[in-house]
């Protein structure tokens, strides 16, 4: 049998934290602590409940086309073939403006495109939220023009934010396009080759949550 290795894609999420600048950081606590629990038991046995404050836009998350669309998809109406075990191929590319020659002669329908531009390695630094690398309109229109499924980015957004619009957010969720950001390690990835999985929680009347993004080579 062939070797597989498995492939973590996701940020640590800590209290306190800054995925997006504006937005606030996840508190994260005891609801129920372990030494108070021992009295409810007669055997020892301890206990912890853990508690967590967070917008949804922390760490790695997975973008539902509710996120954009009040008539959207929620992240509960998404089926588990759009998230997982997805077929990946990964798109390289050193440049702020990423458009349609990145995505020349590539295979991309019904496949989840993850770009790697390397941006993680300015993560929770203040270099990461501004200049960082993104698709273009066209760029979006040819992925959904040519089925991909997902795109997935390891950088601040996906979008330009330079701005006040938000057209790749615009295209690619309004043709059900899945989108993933703010991933890392997409370097540890062969270019294809690999299936790629990114569930959130099934969570009605949202449109964004974290996710354990990783890939299956």
């Amino acid at each position: 049998m062939e070797a597989q290795t498995l492939v973590d894609l996701s940020h640590l999420i800590e209290a306190g934290m800054t995925t997006y600048k504006g937005l606030p950081g996840p508190h994260i606590c005891d609801f129920w602590e372990r030494e108070a629990s021992r009295a409810f038991y007669d055997d020892g046995s301890t206990f912890q409940i853990g508690r967590i404050d967070m917008v949804a836009n922390t760490g790695t998350y997975l973008d539902a086309p509710f996120h954009r669309y009040a008539e959207g998809a929620d992240l509960a109406g998404l089926k588990l073939e759009q998230l997982a075990s997805l077929p990946g191929i990964v798109v390289r590319r050193d440049a702020t403006a990423i458009d349609t020659d990145a995505f020349d002669g590539l295979d991309v329908a019904g496949k989840a495109v993850l770009v790697h531009t390397g941006w993680d390695r300015h993560w929770r630094t203040e270099a990461y939220q501004t200049g960082h690398p993104f698709l273009t309109a066209a760029a979006a229109e040819r992925l959904v023009a040519d089925g991909a499924r997902l795109v997935g980015i390891d950088s601040h957004n996906i979008d330009d934010t330079s701005g006040r619009s938000r057209p790749v957010h615009t295209i690619l969720l309004g043709a059900g396009v899945l989108i993933c950001e703010h991933m890392t390690n997409l370097g540890a990835l062969p270019d294809a080759g690999f299936a790629f999985t990114a569930v959130p929680p099934k969570i009605a009347g949202m449109g964004t949550f974290p996710v354990r993004a990783f890939a299956l080579i």
